[in-house]
């Protein structure tokens, strides 16, 4: 991202200045080697070896994104997005499934169920973000001809098609309170408060946002959001009991 960022954020270059891009390569390697090398061993100690193959797809997926798929309309957005889904996911393989036995499946499958639910729920707003990312990147992505949706159909247009996608999130946590949250207090003042109020924000603002501080700030609402859902599955005994 060096090109690009020397244009969106300036003051915020690493590789070139404080470190060489030679030793940005070798650090990129021994974490993903580190990475892969606590996979394989995670996989094995619980039985599961296979798993260890996880670890190695992510490391090649996001170094080809890093080199080729950035480039592509749509497709680097969903990638990440994909990739923090599965981050989510994570726990419920190595920690859940081992753990299954005949007497406590069907509970066991109701938490992996709810993991999927929140993985759903990061995925779609962590593409969110990355769209509004673009559009708060659209010079320097312009300049290292990194192919967006603001470029491709312009800022008020992708401000729109942000706007619809982000409906969808938005039925979905209305669904979840009334079908799940209504009869606990707690939990439905959390999602209320931390969730959907603020997503609710993010679209009355993202229809008529223009400028990179605006982008910016969506952008961190939108985190902000993504930060409280994750953190409500540590929350879950109490909020949800």
């Amino acid at each position: 991202d060096v090109e690009a960022d020397a244009i969106n954020k300036p003051q915020k270059v690493i590789v070139g200045k404080q470190v060489s891009e030679k030793t940005a390569y070798n650090l990129f390697l021994i974490f993903n080697v580190i990475g892969v090398l606590l996979g394989f061993y995670l996989s094995n100690m619980i039985g599961r070896p296979v798993f260890s193959g996880i670890f190695i797809m992510v490391s090649g997926v996001l170094y080809l994104y890093a080199t080729t798929f950035k480039s592509y309309l749509v497709v680097g957005n969903l990638l990440i997005s994909a990739l923090v889904a599965l981050v989510i996911i994570l726990p419920g393989l190595f920690d859940l499934l081992p753990a299954i036995t005949p007497q406590n499946q069907d509970t066991q499958r109701t938490f992996l169920s709810i993991l999927v639910d929140y993985a759903i729920f990061a995925f779609l707003i962590n593409w969110l973000r990355e769209m509004v990312k673009d559009q708060q990147d659209i010079q320097g992505d312009h300049k290292a001809e990194i192919q967006t949706l603001p470029i491709a159909l312009g800022q008020e247009r992708t401000n729109k098609l942000i706007f619809t996608i982000s409906m969808i999130p938005l039925l979905a946590i209305l669904y979840y309170i009334y079908a799940y949250l209504y009869q606990n207090m707690y939990a439905m003042i959390y999602a209320i408060i931390f969730i959907l109020a603020p997503l609710l924000w993010f679209m009355f603002k993202i229809i008529s946002a223009k400028n990179k501080k605006e982008f910016s700030n969506l952008s961190g609402i939108l985190k902000l959001i993504l930060v409280f859902g994750i953190v409500s599955i540590a929350l879950y005994p109490f909020l949800w009991k």
